[in-house]
């Protein structure tokens, strides 16, 4: 063999072991967090993880909101938590925060997915963050006062990327189950449909509203202006040996309260969260990651906080108890659903760009002669707080990108569930919309996801008015808002449900 063909031969070797080499790292290498490759769906083994961070305040941190309980916080009754499930079938890796806030607006939620696409490489459009609307904690940033606020949420942001980094690393084979139970004597709609021309003016004093509603004056009421949804909705997620991994529930009720001024707390979510772990996970975790259990809000804006049934508790006593009965009856919808891996996820998401209710000329002349003279006489306790909210909201651009998300989760027995994320305080009614109408057999609905952008009531109760209609930073989206979003969930539900056919 001559010298030339000798180096040729010794070349081609070289390269081709270099291709070798290159191939095996290629499927050794990590996968992706947003779409993992190197992993086939026959062989695609489900996986699960959860975690729960601290996002107390510190004392002084702005509580709420400026038109209900505003003011610094005093004191910690209860601790306040960001938990994080995240799910990854192989190919599909997605995470669901769910946050002991108010409120969260949309640039703290964008804020927050980049910094859990910097710490792990989830892409941001595979992150769902959403607040449970505890009155007892801040409404970011909504409630905004000063640099200690703005301190807060710096460290909100990175909490919630540790919840998911952390959730990440406790990855493990998983299996999901689901089911529910009803709770309807805890539920009440808040809006009241009243006789024509009973209503007491509204803070602009505008007369002929049907409904009487929060701070609402007069009226003879027929019933209620709108249904309410019963349901609590159950997610379970067990290790592959069966041991409890997190479970997340979803329930269409404002709140529990009950609250002492100035003093932080979970609501009846912190307490039922601790309490299912207490029935779940009663001794050791048998060397897994610790439990966690997660209740979000669902479609709640024209309901009440949770019922009492006519009796008188202490301050956050009622929350604890009922917080400790959803979740004895969560635990024995968990034992008894069964539990199969996830053959695949499937999210996707939009932004809908949606007009604002602005003031026009004459409501803006009418707020300033208000504010000129506050003490009035108004025709309504809330006049100047509407006056004022005229004058922010002019400020606000005429449209807004309002997003909405789905997941499909489609188990390898075939049973399959459809969750909706809509950034608002969303009406019972949508919500159950939403569930008759999903191509899904189960399907729930988490609000206030993604940002806060006001509540959401369908074009009827715009005309028939009341608090959840009055036009300001806390209801500020145009009147056709609700069908418009109601459809985009159910095209983006219609979507995740075909996808499981490819």
């Amino acid at each position: 063999m001559n010298t030339r063909n000798f180096i040729r031969r010794a070349g081609l070797r070289t390269r081709f072991a270099f291709l070798v080499v290159v191939a095996i790292l290629w499927q050794l290498a990590p996968a992706r967090a947003g779409a993992p490759s190197g992993t086939s769906r026959s062989n695609a083994i489900f996986r699960a993880g959860a975690a729960a961070v601290d996002i107390t305040p510190k004392k002084g941190v702005s509580l709420d909101g400026v038109i209900s309980k505003p003011g610094p916080a005093r004191d910690i009754h209860d601790p306040l938590h960001a938990r994080a499930l995240v799910l990854d079938d192989g190919q599909t890796r997605l995470a669901i925060v769910v946050a002991d806030l108010c409120m969260i607006d949309r640039e703290t939620c964008d804020q927050a997915k980049a910094a859990v696409y910097k710490r792990t490489g989830l892409p941001t459009e595979r992150v769902l963050i959403s607040a449970v609307h505890t009155h007892a904690a801040p409404r970011v940033r909504f409630g905004r006062r000063g640099p200690i606020d703005d301190e807060y949420y710096r460290f909100f942001i990175e909490r919630v990327a540790d919840a998911v980094q952390k959730a990440i690393a406790n990855l493990q084979p998983a299996k999901v189950g689901w089911g529910s139970f009803e709770k309807p004597e805890y539920v009440r709609c808040r809006r009241l449909l009243c006789k024509p021309a009973t209503v007491g003016p509204n803070p602009f004093g505008e007369t002929g509203e049907r409904v009487r509603s929060v701070a609402g004056k007069g009226g003879e009421v027929i019933g209620p202006a709108g249904p309410v949804d019963p349901q609590v909705f159950v997610l379970s997620v067990q290790h592959s040996d069966g041991c409890p991994l997190a479970v997340l529930a979803n329930f269409s009720v404002h709140y529990c309260g009950g609250y002492r001024r100035g003093l932080v707390s979970a609501d009846y979510f912190g307490y039922f969260a601790g309490r299912l772990q207490e029935r779940l996970l009663p001794d050791a975790s048998h060397g897994h990651p610790p439990f966690v259990g997660i209740m979000s809000n669902g479609t709640s804006g024209n309901t009440s906080n949770i019922q009492t049934g006519g009796r008188r508790y202490k301050p956050f006593e009622w929350m604890q108890i009922s917080g400790r009965i959803l979740a004895d009856e969560t635990a024995a919808v968990v034992q008894r659903a069964s539990h199969e891996p996830a053959a695949k996820l499937v999210m996707h998401e939009t932004d809908l760009e949606l007009s604002i209710r602005r003031p026009d000329a004459k409501r803006l002349e009418w707020a300033r002669q208000v504010l000129s003279n506050p003490r009035g006489p108004h025709p309504h306790p809330w006049t100047v707080t509407y006056a004022r909210e005229a004058l922010a909201l002019s400020q606000y651009p005429a449209t807004r990108p309002v997003k909405v998300q789905a997941i499909g989760i489609h188990r390898t027995d075939g049973s399959e569930l459809g969750i909706a994320a809509i950034a608002c305080e969303v009406f019972a009614e949508t919500g159950l919309a939403i569930k008759a109408d999903s191509p899904f057999p189960s399907t729930f609905t988490i609000a206030l996801a993604n940002g806060e952008e006001g509540y959401l009531p369908p074009p009827k109760q715009h005309q028939w008015g009341g608090y959840e209609a009055w036009p300001a930073r806390s209801s500020c989206l145009e009147v056709q808002a609700e069908p418009k979003i109601r459809k985009a969930a159910l095209q983006l539900l219609e979507q995740c449900q075909h996808r499981s056919t490819e």
